[in-house]
């Protein structure tokens, strides 16, 4: 039978090259002071939804929440195997925290209406909390697997899920709908395909639809501008190439349970901590040096 999932991507600032300017005065992340990159575990949520749809049948939607510039990591899910793309793009959910995103994603998830399976990655390398998946199912009432490594079996309305428990792993038997958080060891991610790149490039939202006709026309009136609009969007609609974007309203989202004002998570600092240590000293594998060790540790009182 086909398989009907959405998959929870995000673009999120590379943290590699944290600076000065990596935080706001609010606490919120300063994205513009930092390259915008693919979450690395949301490619293998990714890769899973896809491998599961190429078997079985079924579609997948990508889902991404964040500025117009996140349509760059849509159009890459167009590339990589993805039939949907979703945008959900509001300036009144800027500064949203893992509560908050959650929300505003679950909102968007039962827009989207019939769904067999959630697939996240399992944590955003710009802030390694693992908490958006799992609140995610909580407020969707659904049951969740994390670790998720690979499938074992897959029958009709049922699952079974290898998970990494650390040590070890586990079988976990679910029903559907279900959510997943993947790891990275869980499958390869296929690189983007020549031929859906040459058929997707020209993805494009209706926000980046504005902007393109507004710098092609610069001196058009607002209704000329507007029929512009209208045509490019109706084009690429046929093509089957217009990225969906959709606001707070949209998706008949609370304000108070979105963006600062339904965050109650709230950071006081961003840096980056490099450790470094001048030189180092030797220690002979023997009786003696190791005497000589706990000596040392002593008077520089790291053992008391």
């Amino acid at each position: 039978m086909p398989y009907h999932c959405v998959v929870c991507i995000k673009q999120v600032p590379d943290t590699s090259n944290v600076t000065v300017d990596a935080m706001k005065e609010d606490g919120t992340v300063n994205r513009a002071a930092l390259p915008a990159v693919f979450n690395p575990d949301d490619l293998h949520a990714l890769e899973a939804a896809v491998a599961l749809r190429d078997q079985y049948d079924g579609t997948v939607t990508a889902l991404t929440m964040g500025p117009l510039g996140a349509a760059e990591a849509l159009r890459e899910c167009l590339y990589r195997g993805a039939n949907r793309a979703i945008l959900i793009n509001d300036r009144r959910a800027a500064g949203s925290d893992t509560l908050a995103t959650s929300y505003i994603l679950s909102q968007a998830i039962r827009k989207i209406g019939q769904y067999d399976l959630v697939f996240c990655g399992r944590q955003a390398i710009d802030g390694d909390t693992a908490q958006v998946g799992p609140q995610l199912a909580e407020k969707l009432g659904i049951p969740q697997v994390t670790y998720f490594e690979r499938f074992v079996e897959v029958s009709d309305r049922t699952v079974r899920v290898r998970r990494n428990v650390g040590n070890g792993w586990e079988i976990l038997e679910a029903k559907l709908p279900l959510l997943i958080t993947a790891l990275d060891t869980a499958n390869e991610p296929r690189p983007s395909a020549a031929r859906r790149m040459m058929q997707y490039k020209r993805a494009r939202t209706v926000a980046e639809v504005e902007r393109d006709v507004a710098a092609s026309l610069p001196d058009a009136g607002a209704e000329e501008r507007d029929i512009a609009q209208a045509n490019v969007i109706e084009k690429l609609k046929r093509r089957g190439l217009l990225i969906e974007q959709w606001g707070i309203d949209e998706i008949d989202a609370d304000l108070q349970w979105c963006g600062v004002a339904g965050s109650p998570t709230k950071v006081h600092r961003v840096q980056s901590i490099v450790l470094t240590k001048e030189g180092f000293k030797g220690i002979e594998p023997t009786e003696e040096g190791v005497r000589g060790l706990i000596q040392e540790l002593i008077v520089d009182h790291t053992l008391d």
